[in-house]
């Protein structure tokens, strides 16, 4: 049996995050949960459920896909065929951190990958078709963890658990709760937290996946804010 190599974790690594919202039309709030004290990335700050994609994630058969949309957008400046991987990295860390299923009640085709054992055994097979990938970042340059981060817009309607129960959740993330839009900034986000919230919280009356995805690229040489598909991000 061949040993894995070894993880560089110096190197930018493809990650997946979810935002998870309830309450859209009258009072839109957000899963989050708080990183402990001692993670090597972003210690004690509020956060979004995800993760870094793992590989055998794109060895995973989504029961749905993704929207055609979105999936074009993720192919956009990217390794060909990370589409599937990260919406299924977007699903594994979801429940991992919160104990949430997008899923469905289905068995599983042939073997379950060592990572998805414990979410096979809910019974569920994982959709995608709920994901609306809305935002991408690059962690900055000298950060002891960098992440070419998809962030994923998921309305709390296609969740197959209760979504306030966090009771199969890992202990990655503590203090998870709903936290409401305009009472956000009063808990320790990360900057780029705050970015994406203005983005979404801009969404989140329109159900449709955007034509257009914000791209905030830190290279080694310089910072940009694009937009996927070509379109200079508005000042």
């Amino acid at each position: 049996m061949t040993t894995p190599a070894p993880i560089d974790k110096t190197a930018i690594r493809d990650a997946a995050t979810v935002i998870v919202m309830r309450d859209r039309t009258t009072r839109p709030k957000v899963l989050m949960g708080q990183r402990g004290s001692k993670a090597a990335f972003m210690p004690n700050k509020v956060v979004f459920p995800g993760g870094a994609v793992d590989p055998a994630d794109a060895q995973v058969q989504l029961s749905r896909p993704l929207p055609p949309l979105c999936a074009a957008r993720l192919e956009e400046d990217a390794k060909p065929g990370i589409a599937r991987a990260l919406a299924a990295a977007a699903v594994r860390e979801l429940w991992e951190e919160t104990g949430q299923i997008v899923g469905h009640p289905a068995p599983w085709p042939g073997d379950v990958p060592n990572d998805w054992l414990t979410f096979a055994g809910t019974g569920h097979r994982p959709v995608a078709d709920g994901l609306q990938f809305v935002f991408r970042a690059i962690t900055p340059p000298g950060r002891p963890r960098r992440f070419d981060a998809r962030f994923f817009l998921l309305d709390a309607e296609a969740l197959a658990t209760d979504p306030d129960d966090f009771s199969r959740a890992t202990d990655e993330l503590s203090h998870l709760q709903w936290i409401a839009v305009d009472e956000i900034r009063n808990h320790d986000l990360p900057f780029i937290t705050e970015v994406v919230l203005a983005e979404v919280t801009a969404r989140a009356h329109d159900i449709t996946p955007p034509d257009s995805v914000p791209f905030f690229r830190n290279d080694d040489e310089e910072s940009l804010f694009l937009r996927l598909r070509g379109h200079p991000m508005a000042d």
